[in-house]
């Protein structure tokens, strides 16, 4: 048995086709918001390979991308989870670069591996091992994250089940994630290793534009980001993207939008 099972959030897709798409090379499991409910457990085998893969998928009504990675993460049984999204194709060989990562830093609960997002939807790049701390963690996506999963369990940490896609509020879940880890001690590094890459750019199921609930939700994150320091650290955000995002919605307006999210809490 392999040591790492791939946590996969998918939407409508063909869960017996997504694991040769995707290039899994780990255990698996899959769970699919597809509109009706189903399970399948099947072996899988990459082309030209003796190794055989367990993958078990759940088809689900429910929505939201949190919801998704929670109820896989409830069912995960392998000493490492690696989140991943359903538009990751994997290099060959990267479970082996995981797992001596993981194996070579114990003090480790988790580890962001470089995985190469679409032109345009870039946010870091990890050059050198290193820890992340609350000063660098909103950078870094779910897909990036591998962890101890006796470590997750233990802390009670799971996703945020009201932002990200098919949620009441835009993405953040990742963000939350990583910042309710380190709430409760656990100790995240980057890593420089490259593990996989996202295909060519797809419509978001979030994203819509830079509109009035895109900056009323990014205040509604920042609250429970930040706390009393949402506004200041909201402002900074938007100044320093704003030739980006205002150009259809002024600075002034923009930030009172944002305002309006911090405050609904």
């Amino acid at each position: 048995m392999t040591q790492i099972q791939l946590l996969v959030a998918s939407v409508n897709q063909n869960t017996e086709l997504l694991p040769q798409k995707m290039n899994i090379e780990t255990d698996a499991i899959i769970i699919n918001q597809s509109g009706h409910y189903d399970y399948k457990e099947f072996e899988y085998s990459k082309e030209n390979s003796a190794d055989k893969y367990m993958v078990r998928a759940f088809d689900c009504d429910e929505k939201g991308v949190g919801l998704s990675r929670n109820l896989a993460l409830l069912r995960a049984d392998h000493e490492y989870v690696q989140f991943c999204d359903e538009d990751i194709v994997l290099d060959d060989g990267y479970s082996r670069l995981v797992e001596q990562e993981m194996a070579y830093n114990p003090e480790a609960d988790i580890i962001m591996f470089n995985v190469q997002a679409a032109p345009g939807r870039e946010t870091y790049h990890n050059n050198e091992f290193g820890r992340v701390t609350r000063l660098n963690y909103g950078r870094y996506p779910a897909y990036a994250i591998v962890a101890r999963r006796e470590s997750l369990h233990k802390s009670g940490v799971t996703f945020s089940l009201l932002f990200g896609g098919g949620a009441k509020y835009s993405n953040g879940e990742d963000s939350l994630f990583l910042h309710d880890c380190l709430e409760k001690k656990l100790r995240i590094y980057k890593s420089p290793i490259s593990i996989g890459h996202e295909v060519s750019l797809r419509p978001s199921t979030w994203f819509e534009g830079y509109t009035d609930k895109f900056f009323y939700d990014r205040g509604v994150l920042y609250k429970y980001l930040y706390g009393r320091l949402a506004a200041v650290m909201g402002f900074r955000f938007l100044f320093k993207n704003r030739k980006t995002m205002c150009k259809d919605i002024p600075f002034d307006r923009a930030f009172s939008l944002l305002r309006k999210g911090i405050k609904e809490r």
